[in-house]
């Protein structure tokens, strides 16, 4: 249901995944006049363009903003350039997913930042006082853009480097605040949050390397967006309603997943 005339704008980063759908939900429920915004960025995984519209279509934003940058003339990211997508990388090995963790090969130069960036301006010439961003520091490939000490750092900046936040600094206010509420949830308690306020989990996308089949594009099932995500509907106790690839371990998913979370229960920790 679209929000009433009256209603604040917030900015919302969508990229037709799994994270940011949600957080466009928690947007919504607030009340915002959702303003989307997503990026074309030379990404091989370009399906989630479609992703975000028709998501956008279905809750009825305000506006939906399509992007186009190209990233790829940076390079190094398994994401932009023709280098591989890694594969069937164990979830709960600190070595690969962690504080610890090398930095994975997916992960884009600066792209939050270089994001964010444009959803400041937006917000500037919107009005918008709130930035929504589905970054995750639990279930999550160990990006150093998702921290959460990243995101206090870009808020300070964009309270600094904009006149909205010089003219509201003289008030003694906060201009902009960017909004992180998946930022301590496992995919689990994200997949449930979602559920509870209405996501339709079938019109997102999270596959870095989808593959092609006779009724189009299907998850692979392999790379570490896939992996979290199936772990994450095993571990709400439902099935994930993309299709995937016939080789997809959805069924190992679901049984690793159930461990998982009795670990996480037991310690109280995170595990990655």
């Amino acid at each position: 249901m679209p929000p009433p005339p009256s209603a604040a704008p917030a900015i919302v980063l969508l990229s037709g995944g799994l994270d940011s759908t949600t957080c466009l939900a928690v947007a919504a429920r607030e009340g915002f006049a959702v303003h989307a915004l997503s990026f074309r960025y030379g990404q091989r995984h370009a399906h989630e363009i479609d992703a975000a519209r028709r998501i956008a279509e279905a809750w009825g934003v305000a506006r939906h903003v399509v992007v186009d940058i190209d990233l790829r003339v940076f390079g190094r990211s398994a994401l932009t350039a023709d280098i591989p997508v890694p594969k069937d990388r164990p979830l709960d090995d600190p070595a690969v997913h962690g504080v610890a963790a090398e930095i994975p090969v997916t992960y884009v130069p600066a792209r939050n930042t270089i994001f964010l960036s444009y959803a400041l301006a937006l917000a500037e010439g919107t009005g918008a006082a709130d930035v929504f961003i589905g970054v995750n520091a639990v279930d999550y490939s160990g990006y150093p853009d998702c921290r959460p000490e990243y995101v206090q750092a870009f808020e300070r900046m964009a309270n600094l480097a904009t006149r909205a936040g010089v003219e509201a600094a003289a008030r003694g206010e906060a201009a902009l605040r960017v909004r992180t509420p998946l930022l301590e949830l496992t995919k689990g308690e994200i997949i449930r949050l979602g559920l509870s306020l209405g996501v339709d989990y079938a019109l997102t996308t999270s596959c870095y390397d989808p593959v092609a089949t006779a009724d189009g594009d299907a998850a692979c099932g392999h790379c570490d967006a896939c992996l979290l995500r199936l772990r994450g509907f095993a571990e709400a106790g439902m099935v994930d309603p993309i299709p995937y690839a016939p080789h997809a371990p959805r069924a190992s998913l679901a049984s690793s997943a159930s461990g998982a979370s009795e670990e996480r229960g037991a310690t109280g920790g995170e595990d990655r």
